[in-house]
């Protein structure tokens, strides 16, 4: 699997279009994940089949439920270590404007985030064989349609820069970000966003330093695994996205070993320290969302 491709949403055209409108409108972000326009690039078919399979996990009031846990669970592990700083435009060296896109592009990392999460835990657990709604509850959320009012029109299009030209000042402490985050080249998109604003990422990286001692932050991937499978295990219906179902969809073992192995790597550390942080940046600046039902 080809990486480095991407297959970018000005350049979709006919179902992949269509497709990229649909990830949009579930997951109510202005955004197409690098997840998605990778295995687009790489294996059209396989996303197309594997959208279709998850797309309703995420259209039901139990999904919203746990988009609200998983945000609550990660802020209150991290509140349990220190209190999250909120900058105000006047306490960043940022004029109105950019402090306005910085929260708007927060507020859409925190809306993808817990969505990220549960796909790639998904993905992992069904083309490894593990248990995907093994328990499902009793409950009207389980089936009933995710609220209009959860999430929608929260965040703007994200800006990034360049995968591999972070600005000259930030150098150390893009170092440090790689190295927390068990990075050994390049920056997940959280941080290309960011580096737009050097004064931003510096000032919250020094004042989130204490989440950075060994073992600090373990409770906070903790935290947001539990909400992770606790909500995996209990969806209503199982995707039919083992390597035997796979094979009779007519996937060939080439493609299904990639695919697991992306999927794989991603619910790694990508989904136990990268995804946290989301909610944490958006803290920063008040753009978090809904804490409570």
């Amino acid at each position: 699997m080809d990486t480095s491709r991407q297959l970018y949403e000005s350049e979709a055209t006919g179902w992949k279009r269509g497709l990229y409108e649909s990830i949009k409108e579930t997951f109510r972000a202005p955004i197409i994940n690098w997840i998605f326009r990778t295995t687009a690039a790489n294996y059209p078919d396989f996303v197309r089949y594997m959208w279709g399979q998850v797309e309703p996990v995420f259209r039901t009031e139990a999904f919203a439920h746990y988009t609200i846990t998983y945000r609550d669970a990660v802020l209150g592990a991290v509140e349990d270590r220190l209190s999250i700083p909120v900058y105000r435009s006047e306490q960043l060296p940022l004029g109105p404007a950019a402090y306005h896109q910085l929260r708007g592009q927060l507020a859409t990392f925190d809306v993808v985030g817990p969505r990220l999460a549960v796909l790639f835990a998904l993905l992992d657990r069904s083309l490894s064989g593990g248990p995907v709604g093994a328990a499902v509850p009793d409950d009207p959320a389980t089936l009933a349609p995710f609220p209009d009012h959860i999430d929608r029109d929260r965040g703007i299009p994200p800006t990034m820069a360049a995968f591999d030209q972070p600005p000259a000042e930030l150098a150390g402490t893009v170092e440090d970000i790689q190295a927390f985050h068990d990075l050994e080249e390049g920056l997940p998109s959280i941080y290309r966003c960011l580096v737009q604003w050097p004064g931003y990422l510096d000032t919250v990286w020094a004042d989130l330093e204490p989440l950075r001692e060994p073992g600090a932050f373990d409770p906070v991937s903790g935290a947001a695994r539990e909400a992770v499978t606790s909500f995996v295990e209990s969806v209503p219906h199982e995707p039919r996205l083992s390597p035997e179902a796979l094979r009779s969809a007519g996937f060939e073992d080439g493609v299904i070993e990639d695919v697991s192995g992306l999927f794989g790597e991603f619910n790694g550390a990508i989904a136990d320290t990268v995804l946290p942080v989301l909610p944490v940046y958006a803290a920063t600046v008040g753009a978090e969302g809904r804490r409570t039902r």
